[in-house]
């Protein structure tokens, strides 16, 4: 497997983009990295000197694959009946979360563009308590549900943050950003303050678990960072960009392109996940009864286990799974395995753990749900004494 010199992703020699300098050669998870890289290099590409491998075939590409088998299926529908559950269910969450998909894009293009690496790199890849808190922070003031969070987090890592940030970034915004603490006081009342806090506290422990770990060795870190002098001052550089600036309509059309191109790009990285998220969760949502549901997530060690697995699968957003957590604790009364289905769906979710596995590294993402689970758990289950 070779890496790709932009993002810092690992990538299938054979299956992906290349380029061919001199003797040397480059593999790219994209054609946004592979034009990127040209760029930053100053390469001018001719016969001699580079070769830069064309698209791979459509039939090739993992949205395109993952995208088939949900389609097929939504067009059996319209002959086969048995399969309206599934089409129902599928275009339900498309509608749910169609928004915060794109929303999560385009601020992904926009730190594409604007941001240099430079400022993610000071703000969150230094191994002290602040970068936690800062990443915490930056996921609260984040309005996107999970999986729009998910392009964003991975676009932070291609900038430069650390591990331990993007995790961090990454749990604390789907449940503590401003539009979900509206949601779940509508849902909950003062309860939420609970789910709340203890989202930001499960946050900021796997943070500093995970920064513990990186010290040791024990998982990946990332490539993308680079050194920042010890006197940068990021306002210092903006002011200096902003007086630079020159505002045209040439310049807003270049801003706009730059920022729709890092967002597609982004898109190429992350939609197929989200896609394959989807589909098995309208699966699972059309085909087990409700009331399995009910009957196996009371208030309870089992309850909570269940509702563990239940959350593993079936959490596709933010916005989607609150009304079903308010189902759960109205139906069973268990406030903690409501707590417990919104957090651990963050924490296990496959959609995540297939990113960061991707992206940050196989350690990182195959330690996301043993740090985070017990955690999620021992909460849960006090929630439930409490709040009986």
């Amino acid at each position: 497997m070779a890496q790709d010199p932009i993002c810092g992703m690992q990538v299938n020699e054979k299956s992906s983009l290349k380029l061919t300098r001199g003797d040397k050669e480059y593999f790219f998870c994209s054609t946004h990295c592979r034009e990127k890289f040209i760029k930053e290099e100053g390469i001018e590409c001719v016969a001699s000197s580079c070769q830069a491998g064309g698209r791979l075939p459509f039939y090739k590409n993992k949205l395109f694959l993952v995208s088939s088998a949900p389609f097929l299926l939504i067009l059996a529908s319209l002959f086969f009946p048995h399969l309206v559950p599934f089409r129902n269910a599928f275009l339900a969450y498309l509608k749910t979360i169609w928004w915060a998909i794109i929303l999560g894009f385009l601020l992904g293009g926009i730190i594409d563009y604007y941001v240099p690496r430079e400022y993610i790199s000071k703000i969150l890849s230094r191994r002290k308590p602040s970068t936690i808190f800062n990443a915490v922070f930056l996921g609260f003031l984040m309005s996107a549900c999970s999986h729009g969070i998910l392009a964003l987090s991975m676009q932070l890592h291609k900038k430069g943050a650390s591990g331990p940030a993007v995790v961090s970034f990454l749990l604390a915004s789907p449940w503590a950003n401003f539009t979900i603490t509206i949601m779940l006081f509508a849902f909950f009342g003062l309860k939420s303050l609970f789910i709340i806090l203890a989202a930001l506290l499960v946050a900021i422990n796997t943070g500093f678990i995970y920064m513990f770990l990186e010290k040791k060795g024990f998982v990946e870190t990332n490539k993308n960072i680079v050194e920042v002098a010890e006197g940068f001052s990021i306002a210092q550089d903006i002011r200096k960009r902003m007086k630079n600036y020159t505002l045209s309509v040439k310049t807003l059309a270049s801003d706009c392109l730059g920022v729709i191109k890092g967002a597609l790009a982004l898109a190429e990285l992350v939609l197929w996940w989200l896609v394959l998220g989807m589909f098995i969760a309208s699966l699972v949502g059309a085909y087990i009864p409700v009331h399995f549901f009910h009957k196996f997530m009371g208030p309870t060690l089992l309850g909570l286990f269940v509702t563990l697995a239940l959350a593993t699968i079936i959490e596709v957003c933010s916005e989607g799974s609150s009304p079903l957590a308010f189902e759960i604790y109205k139906q069973t009364g268990a406030f903690g395995n409501s707590f417990t289905f919104l957090m651990a769906g963050v924490a296990t979710d496959y959609t995540e753990i297939g990113l960061l596995w991707s992206n940050l590294g196989r350690r990182t993402a195959l330690l996301l749900p043993i740090i985070t689970v017990p955690q999620i758990i021992v909460i849960g289950y006090i929630a439930n004494l409490i709040f009986i």
